[in-house]
């Protein structure tokens, strides 16, 4: 059997592939609801009210990671993600009805906010989930689950926009969001009431001796916000190249051209994870994608985008895999939900900021512009990983470091 066949056997012996297949399909709105939203309000309501409506869901959608990661771990997955699940189904509906009556740009931005803050955070409680699951497995389980994990959501982030944009052009503007309201009503439950959810700590566990924000924690925070600020701005790059060239739906093509290299990245990193610890693993691959950005200004045309941005994609796998991996070791056990669903909101913060910025900038200066901004927001990353990513503040397993979360079994 290949190398990757026996790392991602020993990952599946531990909960099946039922979880695997569930989580996949639960967090997959969390993909397809910003461009979905996008697409829907621009063919319906015109490009200007799209951005703010979209816009806001990506604000709520960062806004309310860490509060339902907190819940979850004090509550238990179940219930917490249960109702969030049915609340982001319902709150989906009824932003379509509002865009489909023609409602108020601030009822619709409202509403959008609302999807985005219900949320239920499926990544990066999948994630708790493996870690609860492998705690008490042979030594190094755990690092592969949450790199097969993250490479999970890589795949959900290609195929999200692709199929929302395939079933709008397909069927009509609102089946994009139609189809992630569907997926997590129904795989979103199917997640909550799975056998194995944690049943949670505890307000008073969770108040006891379990801080949070530590020094290696806001490390990889800024780390998170960074990386969302590479993809961002390179995303703003590849839609303004896309725009010059007269070919917007090529764009798509192409980032999915750096997803494909980035997942074929994470399938290798989870089966052979090498003997190097996370730290040094981390900054070789910060240096390596940023060094691989590098090539983005002097981009003029499809055959060098699709070429750079493959480039860039073999190193943002591991450094994403890197960063969920320190953060099991920075963050204690009983707020390992907020601590991923932290570092999940910094993606998601980050990529706002960087589309907002890059994009003026690519509006004024052209698309090199925005390609610049990714490889500044690069070079930064390289510049506090060198500085800060210590090994003495990520000196143990999140298992070790905290009061533990109620045993789980497998399916």
């Amino acid at each position: 059997m290949s190398a990757p066949s026996t790392g991602l056997r020993a990952v599946f012996s531990v909960a099946g592939a039922g979880l695997p297949v569930i989580s996949f399909l639960a967090r997959l709105p969390a993909a397809l609801c910003p461009i979905g939203t996008l697409m829907m309000v621009t063919a319906l309501d015109g490009i200007g009210r799209a951005g703010l409506v979209a816009g806001a869901l990506w604000t709520g959608q960062a806004a309310g990671g860490p509060p339902i990661g907190r819940l979850a771990d004090r509550r238990g997955h179940r219930p917490v993600i249960l109702a969030a699940s049915l609340a982001n189904a319902a709150s989906i509906a009824a932003l379509v009805l509002a865009v489909l009556a023609g409602a108020p740009v601030a009822a619709q931005a409202s509403l959008a906010a609302l999807v985005g803050l219900t949320v239920p955070q499926v990544g990066p409680l999948s994630r708790t989930r493996w870690i609860v699951l492998t705690r008490s497995r042979p030594a190094g389980l755990t690092g592969r689950a949450l790199s097969f994990d993250t490479m999970v959501d890589e795949v959900g982030f290609m195929i999200g926009p692709a199929l929302a944009g395939a079933v709008v052009v397909l069927v009509h503007p609102v089946a994009g969001m139609v189809l992630a309201g569907a997926l997590i009503a129904v795989f979103g439950v199917l997640f909550a009431v799975h056998p194995t959810a944690p049943p949670g700590t505890g307000r008073s566990t969770a108040r006891a001796g379990t801080g949070l924000l530590s020094a290696g924690l806001w490390t990889l925070f800024a780390m998170a916000v960074l990386q969302g600020m590479v993809l961002g701005a390179a995303n703003a790059g590849v839609s303004a190249l896309a725009g010059r060239l007269g070919d917007s739906g090529a764009a798509g093509f192409v980032w999915g051209g750096m997803a494909v290299t980035s997942v074929l990245a994470g399938l290798f990193v989870t089966a052979r994870p090498g003997p190097r610890d996370l730290t040094t693993r981390l900054r070789l691959a910060i240096a390596a994608q940023a060094a691989l950005l590098l090539l983005l200004p002097w981009v003029d045309g499809w055959t060098g985008a699709v070429v750079a941005l493959a480039g860039v994609g073999c190193a943002v796998a591991p450094h994403l895999i890197a960063v969920f991996g320190l953060a099991e070791r920075a963050a204690p056990l009983a707020r390992m939900g907020e601590a991923m669903a932290l570092l999940g909101s910094g993606l998601i913060a980050g990529q706002g900021v960087a589309a907002l910025v890059s994009g003026q900038l690519a509006e004024r200066y052209g698309h090199g512009a925005s390609f610049t901004f990714s490889c500044a927001a690069g070079a930064a990353a390289v510049a506090v990983a060198l500085a800060r990513v210590r090994r003495p503040a990520f000196p143990g397993a999140g298992a070790a470091s905290a009061p533990e979360l109620g045993s789980v079994r497998p399916a």
